[in-house]
Order: structure tokens, then C-alpha cells, then sequence
């Protein structure tokens, strides 16, 4: 009788079957891509056609969202080495994943609102910095000011007290020379 089974390299268990090299790779990718993420999005694309999937990832990549599929097999496993618990039920079905590693609601913002525009696209779940969340959570996430929003609302709050300095300081030097030129007046008459 021939031994089949191979000690695998991390656990050093038997195995019935070899892994093959190109799974633990992709499963390496997900785990590299998921830990890099500031958020990640998974969704459910099945019935839409070459066109509409081209327009998201269009859409997508325009926000610096990568938009990637994946078996399902491959992300539970990646998943489960990450440590990340609540995404196993969403992992079931056409699932792709939308990974944002700038601005954790640019993905959100844009994935809810194709859902809005075509009943055959759906959010299932995500994690945004390192917290699960469900898809009633990423609408409220995709309602909110994106990154460049927040800094540009920031960047208001910063120049309003700055800008009422400048306006004060023109004010009481106008005033100084209203009051040189009426002295000057005054004693050239």
C-alpha cells in the first residue's frame, strides 16, 4: 500500500489531498490584501451582464477601489487565518470583494449607490477598519462625507479664525488711516 498523505508545512498534519501551490498563493493574496484594506466590501453580482460589471469597476477604479473575485473557498480560508470572524455567512454565492486601502467609505459610497440603480446588485457585508459590519451599517457608512469632504470641511474650520484675524487687523488699520488723513486734513485747513 502507498502512502499518499504529506505533512503539511505550518501545522505538520497529515493530509489526504496536497495543497496546490497556486491556492495557498491566492489564499496568501486575499490574507495580504484583507490585512492591507481599510475597508472591505463584499457583494453579491450575480445577473449582471459584461456592461454593467465594466461600469462598477470603472466607477470603482476611479474612487482607488479594487473590485476582485474570488472562490469562496480561498476567502473562508484567508479569512479564518486573518482571524475574522462574521463573514463566513456572506461568503456563500457570487461573492467579489471591493478593497479600499485610502478612504474606508469611498467603497460603500459607490457599491450602494449602483445597488440603488440595479436590483440585480447587492451588498452583503464588510469590515472597515478592522470591525465587521453588516449592510445596513455600510448605508449609513456610504452617507457620510468621503475623505476629501472631511478634510475640505477641516480645511473651512481652519481658515474661518484666520480669515476673521486678517479682517480685524485691515479694519483697525483702515481706521489708523482714517483718522491720519482727518488729522491731516485738519491741520492743512
Amino acid at each position: 500500500m502507498r502512502k499518499s498523505p504529506i505533512d503539511h508545512e505550518k501545522g505538520g498534519k497529515n493530509m489526504a489531498h496536497k495543497v496546490r501551490p497556486e491556492k495557498v498563493q491566492v489564499v496568501d493574496e486575499i490574507k495580504d490584501k484583507v490585512s492591507k484594506a481599510k475597508s472591505v466590501i463584499l457583494t453579491d453580482y450575480m445577473g449582471l451582464n459584461v456592461e454593467e460589471i465594466t461600469a462598477l469597476r470603472r466607477e470603482l477604479r476611479a474612487n482607488n477601489v479594487e473590485y476582485k473575485v474570488y472562490k469562496n473557498t480561498m476567502a473562508y480560508r484567508a479569512l479564518e487565518a486573518l482571524e475574522i470572524k462574521g463573514l463566513e455567512e456572506s461568503l456563500k454565492g457570487p461573492t467579489a470583494f471591493a478593497l479600499s486601502y485610502d478612504d474606508p467609505v469611498a467603497p460603500a459610497k459607490v457599491l450602494v449607490k449602483f445597488a440603488k440603480s440595479n436590483n440585480k446588485f447587492s451588498v452583503k457585508a464588510g469590515m472597515v477598519e478592522g470591525m465587521v459590519v453588516d449592510q445596513e451599517r455600510i448605508n449609513a457608512l456610504s452617507e457620510l462625507p468621503s475623505r476629501d469632504e472631511l478634510l475640505a470641511m477641516l480645511l473651512r474650520t481652519m481658515q474661518g479664525p484666520v480669515t476673521g484675524f486678517v479682517n480685524v487687523l485691515a479694519g483697525n488699520i483702515r481706521n489708523l488711516v482714517g483718522v491720519l488723513s482727518a488729522i491731516q486734513d485738519k491741520k492743512s485747513e
